[in-house]
């Protein structure tokens, strides 16, 4: 009899409407190409793509073994992985809420009644008992209006929202890692030219004292060229302070401390290569810091829904059972069987305005959320813009610099010249010197830069990373099918 009640009561309350605003993404404009493009060529479909594991496509042995330990190794991922898995359990904890609340309360006990409990001579006065019970309490709150529907669905997307975030997480670890190796390299090759350099102005030194010695020279030469190399010298010991930072910074990353970590030395010399570049619009699908933002406007969007279930009443159903009896031998029987059943209503007839006030509450929080997710997206497209401009202009840059080297060379050859001839002194010599030095070191740095810059794009285009790899549903899944791209 009691099964054939509670059917139809439940079938009542699983039937409702869910309250508050459905959800449409917020409307951004995207611009149909980039500005910064230039001649830049248009990406084909035979081009490399970025994909996952995106620093293969510099080709470097070294940096793909690093990037590897990041995956790791790298505390900051591993932070932002345990927090994905607490937004998950979050989700788990309240999507429970669909279901009812089971509990069993058992015991056990002996008592004796007084003798002279009122009232006077009572059955029950001086007798003692046995009271064994075994009961079992259902609770459920009915989501007739939807508010565990929404509730539910909130937590869901702020889960998507910090997978989105342990994938930006990812990204920016792998890229700060390149970014810093390449700067390690750039840097030894700035040092290896210096070194080199420093044999060249050895030599020079040599030559200015054996034509001292035969009265060829002045001392004043000699002096001269030992400044410049001493100069040089230091400067090329001076290198060392920024290269064992990026190596240290390098080891930190890679989830290891400074003192058991070494970077070799290798110097850069290839330029940075080409890299893909799609439309804008495509750009919303490919940040993770994009999709984040985007999630938690959809967040917020059903935490109106929640807010406006609370005008409506609470409807809950329970009910109860089990065995109670004097005896442990007869306690599961049938006449020692008990149960109730109930439903009840609550709902609020006056609050001084508290529900409208949550309800404005959860409304500007989504306009919040809508303004940072719009904001993220123009920052995303100044990210690609900054860094598509500076590809752009450090290549260009390191054509005409290149050509400065080359002249700088030709001018240090002919100083040389034209002083070992007696037409010029040594103080033209050094000028050349420092003037073709000063050119090659730039052309070293311009070719770190570019490479950095290059990592900079590739972050600021997604790294290969697609919002299709975001878990649709998080509450049940075992991990992510991937934390650096689909």
């Amino acid at each position: 009899m009691a099964g054939r009640v509670v059917t139809p009561i439940a079938a009542l309350l699983l039937t409702g409407c869910v309250v508050g605003p459905k959800y449409h993404p917020p409307a951004v404009q995207a611009p149909p190409a980039y500005k910064e493009t230039g001649d830049w060529k248009p990406a084909q479909p035979n081009d490399q793509n970025l994909g996952g594991s995106w620093w293969t496509i510099f080709q470097d042995p070294q940096l793909n073994a690093l990037e590897e330990q990041v995956n790791v190794s790298n505390q900051n991922l591993k932070a932002a992985e345990a927090q994905f898995r607490q937004a998950r359990a979050a989700l788990r904890y309240y999507r429970a809420d669909y279901y009812p609340t089971v509990t069993a309360a058992p015991s056990a006990t002996r008592e004796r009644i007084s003798s002279h409990r009122p009232p006077p001579n009572s059955i029950f006065n001086g007798i003692t008992y046995n009271d064994f019970v075994l009961p079992f309490d259902v609770s459920y709150q009915a989501d007739v209006w939807g508010r565990v529907r929404k509730n539910v669905e909130s937590y869901r997307e702020q889960a998507q929202a910090s997978a989105a975030d342990l994938a930006t997480v990812n990204l920016s670890m792998h890229a700060d890692l390149a970014v810093d190796y390449f700067q390690a390299r750039s840097l030894d090759a700035e040092e290896q030219l210096l070194n080199s350099t420093v044999k060249e102005y050895q030599q020079a030194l040599e030559l200015n004292e054996s034509r001292f010695l035969g009265g060829i020279a002045s001392e004043v030469e000699v002096e001269q060229a030992r400044t410049i190399l001493q100069t040089t010298q230091a400067e090329a010991i001076d290198v060392g302070v920024a290269r064992a930072q990026y190596e240290h910074a390098v080891a930190i990353l890679v989830g290891k401390p400074p003192a058991e970590f070494t970077l070799p030395p290798l110097p850069l010399t290839a330029p940075p290569p080409h890299i893909p570049i799609g439309l804008p619009s495509q750009l919303l699908e490919r940040r993770p810091d994009i999709a984040a933002a985007e999630r938690l406007v959809a967040s917020a969007n059903a935490q109106i829904g929640v807010a406006k279930s609370a005008y409506y009443p609470v409807i809950s159903l329970g009910a109860s059972g089990g065995f109670e009896s004097s005896a442990i031998t007869t306690l599961i029987n049938g006449p020692s069987g008990l149960w109730s059943i109930g439903l009840s209503a609550v709902g609020t007839v006056f609050d001084v305005g508290r529900r409208r006030a949550f309800t404005d509450e959860a409304r500007a929080a989504y306009d919040s959320q809508v303004a940072n997710y719009r904001q993220v997206v123009l920052n995303g497209f100044q990210q690609v813009e900054d860094n598509l401009a500076a590809v752009r202009i450090l290549e260009n840059e390191a054509k005409v610099q290149n050509e400065a080297v080359a002249a700088a060379q030709r001018s240090l050859d002919l100083s040389i010249i034209r002083y070992k001839g007696g037409v010029t002194s040594y103080l033209e010599v050094i000028t050349a010197q420092n003037a073709a030095l000063t050119d090659e070191v730039t052309a070293v740095n311009i070719l770190g830069r570019r490479m950095a810059n290059t990592v900079l794009l590739i972050q600021a285009l997604g790294g290969g990373w697609d919002r299709s790899s975001l878990p649709e549903r998080p509450e049940c899944c075992g991990k992510l099918a991937s934390s650096t791209g689909p």
